[in-house]
């Protein structure tokens, strides 16, 4: 089967589910499995530059806020038409993540041949881990796809398992520096999973801007820096949109040394089964517990 996949974390799943070899065309965001990924064509471009911008040029960019713009992506019609594929998966859940179900949606309409579409639209942990049987259903592989489903609900009553009976630290995650965004969709409820209590934001939630002054009200115990898109490296770049806030000194998660940088794109920001990981990397940070394999300085890393 010729797949295209037009989601970073559609990309994820169809290499968890062992059908890498089966991709014909990705986006330019789609990162992982490298090595198995390297050579799959790319049939998307952004409109911008993330790494020449900084936060608020990008959210400028994408129409003033984000998880609202339009357009942000150009997908290259007559590529997507050469490649033929059978299948195109894409989300119809944030215009600022991906190309839309809507613009796939018109561009497959004058195809030759029509490839089925699935959008993906998970806003909850079992919704994501329900995205591989319905994937894995329409690649011919819903017993492997439902096998893994299963492993990785395990993963999850481990963690749960693993921080059972510890104190629940007050967890503020930011997903956006400039303006300040929280963390919502299945990043609480990965926060839960962990021992953690998740403020300002409620599992499912699609969230909008706050301000710092809501931050300083839930006085958190723990801050959790995971910027849409943003490897740790880039996120740090910008750490002084934080540090330079009023009060930022005064912060609990300051003052105890539990503010964590971590990698977003990988384990937060994408509603693929590495969200799994993410509550595992949560553990460490929330508890200093292991659950699953050790956590690495380029998983989660104290801002110092």
């Amino acid at each position: 089967m010729r797949i295209v996949s037009l989601l970073p974390a559609a990309t994820d799943i169809v290499a968890e589910l062992g059908l890498a070899g089966d991709l014909v065309g990705r986006t330019h965001a789609c990162d992982w499995p490298a090595k198995d990924i390297a050579g799959v064509p790319v049939v998307t471009a952004a409109e911008f530059s993330a790494e020449t911008l900084s936060s608020r040029e990008i959210s400028d960019a994408v129409g003033g806020a984000a998880h609202s713009g339009s357009s942000l992506y150009t997908l290259d019609t007559e590529a997507l038409a050469a490649l033929a594929p059978d299948v195109v998966l894409t989300q119809d859940l944030c215009d600022v993540c991906a190309v839309s179900y809507r613009g796939v949606s018109q561009a497959v309409r004058v195809l030759d041949a029509g490839p089925r579409v699935l959008s993906l639209e998970p806003r909850t942990l079992d919704d994501v881990l329900d995205c591989l049987v319905t994937v894995g259903e329409l690649l011919g592989v819903r017993e492997r796809a439902e096998r893994r489903r299963g492993e990785l609900r395990a993963r999850l009553a481990g963690v749960r398992r693993a921080t059972a009976g510890l104190a629940r630290p007050r967890v503020v995650a930011i997903e956006w520096l400039d303006p300040l965004w929280p963390a919502g969709h299945w990043v609480p409820e990965q926060i839960d999973c962990a021992g953690g209590e998740p403020l300002l934001a409620a599992p499912g939630e699609h969230t909008k801007a706050m301000t710092w002054d809501e931050v300083i009200a839930a006085r958190p115990d723990v801050l959790l820096v995971l910027p849409c898109g943003f490897p740790p490296e880039r996120t740090l770049r910008e750490r002084e949109l934080l540090t330079s806030l009023p009060g930022w000194d005064e912060l609990p998660a300051v003052r105890s040394g539990a503010v964590w940088v971590l990698d977003g794109p990988a384990y937060f920001n994408r509603p693929g089964p590495r969200v799994v990981r993410g509550a595992e990397v949560l553990a460490h940070v929330l508890h200093s517990v292991r659950a699953g394999e050790p956590v690495t300085a380029a998983e989660a890393r104290r801002l110092d």
